[in-house]
């Protein structure tokens, strides 16, 4: 598995905060814009039609893209995909909104999943659920969380670009030395605390895991799975109140166990780059982490383990964070066009190569049973726990207030975290904004 650029790595999990505002500003540039169309209807006098597409990679990811366009541009003649944007993917959103507000926009831009929700509220963004119903597209293998990444009240309105999963990385020298058995599937989160305590010499600077400490997405996103597994959910079934208010607290309670054992390294730079560095140094034993981070722990000389993530119930359970190519309408030959663009993209044999090439799980089943996905599988030591873990993964909900509760529930971890506040006390503070955010009609 190649590396995966750094713009989609970490920062894939970053929410952007200004969620709120960017949707208002989205929702009234397009109302002002109307059905307003990009530079132009992108036909040139041979009939070729231009596709512009925002991607926000870089390094190994945009030679993936750039190798993916150049074959499409070979079977299909008639469409050319130019790639641009000149941002990096944490940035897309604010420029796709101030893009739809002045009525120039792309054919197809990288959105985050947590974002979609507020950029399908442009009239636009293009409804694909036709297409993705329809042959070759293979929409019923893709994985449960890769659909609904994508689907906004019943409708797709993106398809699937990158597929992660979260399992624990452990450095196999450290627990030798300290005599420990390396976990197994099946563990439990007291095992996961009583295991990072034990790999934990306050003096030597050595720490038994580590935890993003600066409230953004990368920290609430360890989060979910333990919610998730005691019984909570993001958004109550009534859509007014948040659906973890006990589970969360029974969640924070491991964080504080962790903070209060001195075992966890809290990062306190966006991205988790100091945290990945102190694993890659030799000095945490276990690392909460994605398939993204593959990469640098071998060139780390790492000599690593992977496991699936503990649980409360012994249930198998996992967080998947899609990201998505998200469709904009400039009129019925562009548009045409990106659709023909993505559909061809979400194929087995395309989505195989942009897989490895960008660091992807494969999106479908389709495309894991493929002999180069398996291949990829056999020379990469724990990818194929990533692999499987997307059977029992569950995604976030494709909510506009998501970024909201979020932001809300990332302070009740820091706050633990920290030791700033009991994990009742940052639960109810968490519980007060996130409500509130529910509260604001959309």
């Amino acid at each position: 598995m190649q590396a995966v650029s750094r713009s989609a790595r970490p920062a894939r999990r970053a929410v952007l905060r200004a969620g709120a505002g960017l949707a208002t500003a989205l929702a009234a540039g397009t109302a002002a814009s109307g059905c307003a169309a990009g530079r132009d209807d992108g036909v040139a006098a041979d009939g070729t039609v231009t596709v512009e597409m925002w991607h926000g990679q870089t390094d190994t990811g945009k030679k993936a893209l750039e190798s993916l366009v150049a074959s499409f541009s070979r079977s299909h003649p008639r469409i050319h995909v130019e790639l641009g944007g000149g941002v990096l993917a944490d940035a897309m959103l604010q420029k796709v909104t101030a893009a739809l507000a002045a009525g120039s926009y792309p054919d197809i831009a990288y959105v985050f999943g947590s974002d979609l929700a507020s950029v399908a509220r442009s009239p636009q963004v293009v409804d694909l659920t036709d297409m993705v119903e329809a042959a070759p597209t293979p929409w019923s293998s893709y994985w449960v969380p890769a659909r609904e990444a994508v689907t906004v009240n019943g409708r797709v309105r993106a398809v699937p670009a990158v597929l992660d999963s979260l399992a624990v990385v452990c450095n196999k020298k450290l627990f030798r030395q300290a005599g420990l058995p390396l976990p197994e599937a099946g563990w439990r989160w007291d095992d996961f605390v009583a295991t990072a305590k034990a790999l934990t010499d306050t003096g030597g600077g050595r720490f038994g895991t580590g935890w993003p400490g600066v409230g953004d997405e990368d920290t609430v996103w360890r989060l979910w799975p333990m919610i998730w597994d005691l019984g909570g959910d993001v958004v109550a079934a009534d859509g007014k109140h948040i659906g973890f208010g006990d589970t969360g607290t029974r969640a924070l309670e491991v964080v504080a166990r962790l903070a209060r054992d001195r075992s966890v390294y809290v990062d306190p730079k966006t991205g988790s780059e100091q945290m990945y560095q102190v694993f890659m140094s030799g000095r945490m034993a276990m690392a909460v982490t994605g398939p993204w981070q593959l990469p640098d722990i071998r060139q780390a000389k790492i000599d690593y383990h992977v496991v699936p993530l503990p649980t409360f119930s012994g249930r198998p359970m996992t967080i998947s964070g899609p990201d998505t190519w998200t469709v904009f309408d400039n009129g019925d030959a562009r548009r045409k066009a990106a659709r023909t663009f993505v559909s061809w993209l979400m194929q087995p044999a395309q989505d195989v190569r942009w897989d490895i090439g960008a660091g992807s799980l494969p999106l479908s089943r389709s495309t894991r049973d493929l002999p180069g996905w398996r291949r990829e599988e056999r020379g990469t030591e724990g990818l194929g726990v990533f692999t499987r873990a997307l059977d029992s993964a569950r995604v976030r909900p494709v909510h506009a207030a998501y970024p909201q509760i979020s932001q809300a529930l990332g302070q009740a971890v820091v706050a633990v975290l920290l030791g700033r506040s009991s994990p009742a006390g940052a639960m109810r503070a968490c519980a007060a904004d996130a409500n509130a955010a529910l509260l604001i009609p959309r």
